[in-house]
């Protein structure tokens, strides 16, 4: 069995996750590039995860700064600026935390959601059928009746003011991560002056169910499952089902067709057990 070159896996990060020698990203422009070439990244780096992020492209890699000066956190500015500018989809998608996916590729992820037929109708089904919890229910009938709310009148509007912060939080997760929502801008209400404004989905890029419709669900996670390897060029296949949530035997089919076509190949890491799975110029 190959085994994957340590040397050549750290050489691959390095360019995807954009670390030395490549320069650090240092305006909004890049930043897009950035989003478009990867395919699909993580706003912040999450622990456990190995993914590319916004931050550690801007910042360098090192954990996200307490201090609200620091330097990487013009991140922060940039995808608040952009949030109604349709450059990219944002939102809290992978392991319901923020994701930013390029217009290009969003489709694919859309045509894995539970979105089958229209707004008015697919959350009613899904609410029958026990997959939407009663709060998100209420969140997005509100978003859905009143158009696009900031969290403040959001939560009064679905009748959630006397709820828990978690559970109106997790509702908003909840519809984030099912392409039911997502943010379009910040407006300066509550305590902090600082509030997002949530849409419904179709509203706000609508071209995108239809976009996701010709996509099955084998291709839509070959794809994504394609591109994960690309950015992270070796992972164990449970790395794959923490990182999408999707069923093993799911991830399992679609990585056999990859392996099928040589764009993986099963490896070994000369450091750790298990079987890896890589892409084949990494191994040796």
């Amino acid at each position: 069995m190959p085994t994957i070159d340590l040397k050549k896996l750290q050489t691959h990060r390095a360019r995807t996750f954009n670390l030395p020698p490549a320069k650090r990203l240092s305006s909004p422009a890049q930043a897009r590039a950035f989003v478009d070439k990867r395919g699909f990244v993580y706003f912040w780096p999450i622990k456990g995860i190995d993914l590319p992020s916004l931050w550690t492209a801007v910042a360098g890699n090192r954990p996200v700064a307490d201090k609200h000066d620091d330097p990487g956190h013009i991140t922060w500015g940039w995808k608040d600026r952009a949030l109604d500018k349709k450059i990219w989809y944002y939102g809290k998608i992978l392991r319901k935390k923020a994701t930013m996916i390029s217009l290009d590729v969003a489709p694919y992820f859309y045509a894995l959601s539970e979105n089958y037929g229209t707004p008015d109708e697919d959350y009613l089904i899904a609410y029958e059928e026990g997959r939407l919890p009663q709060a998100a229910k209420q969140v997005y009938e509100a978003i859905l009746k009143e158009g696009a709310l900031n969290t403040i009148d959001l939560r009064r509007l679905a009748k959630l003011g006397n709820a828990k912060d978690s559970e109106f939080n997790k509702a908003l997760e909840i519809l984030q991560a099912d392409f039911k929502i997502l943010p379009v801008g910040v407006a300066e209400a509550g305590a902090w002056k600082y509030s997002f404004i949530y849409e419904i989905v179709p509203r706000h890029y609508p071209e995108l169910p239809e976009q996701a419709r010709t996509i099955s669900e084998g291709n839509a996670r070959l794809k994504l499952l394609e591109l994960y390897f690309e950015l992270v060029g070796a992972a164990m296949e449970s790395d794959a089902v923490k990182l999408f949530g999707w069923k093993k035997e799911l991830i399992a089919r679609s990585i056999s067709g990859l392996v099928a076509k040589r764009v993986l190949v099963e490896s070994e890491h000369p450091k750790q057990k298990g079987k890896w799975l890589a892409l084949a110029k990494l191994t040796k």
